[in-house]
């Protein structure tokens, strides 16, 4: 059996997507949409109800939606700024995904004209 401290306990993909389709990123139904299919392309099971709020409103440059949800093995949490069109998305699960399956179906969900990825494991 391995040590505790060196075992992987999740993993990690962070995205943040550039110049993204302000319709999509502004629409609870599309965040909701894209938060099912997301879960359904890598398998994860979904616990419990998505949160997206819309907040942030006392300056323009920070309001938006942000969404939750989380999975039977983790979460998956995003941020949305319609005036710099920029989404933040952290997807952490303790099973592993594919996480170039995921980039691939965000960056073109959001039409996003560039994304920068880092996946982590922890």
């Amino acid at each position: 059996m391995k040590k505790k401290e060196n075992r992987i306990y999740g993993y990690e993909l962070v995205l943040d997507l550039f110049d993204c389709d302000v319709e999509v990123i502004s629409s609870k139904k599309k965040l909701q949409e894209y938060t099912d299919k997301l879960c359904k392309l890598i398998k994860m099971k979904k616990f419990g109800k998505t949160l997206i709020p819309y907040f942030g409103k006392r300056e323009e440059f920070t309001k938006g939606y942000s969404l939750v949800q989380l999975i039977e093995t983790s979460s998956i949490t995003g941020h949305f700024s319609e005036y710099w069109k920029r989404a933040y998305i952290n997807i952490f699960s303790c099973m592993t995904y594919d996480s170039v399956l995921a980039k691939k179906f965000t960056k073109e969900f959001f039409k996003a004209k560039r994304v920068k990825a880092r996946f982590l494991t922890r």
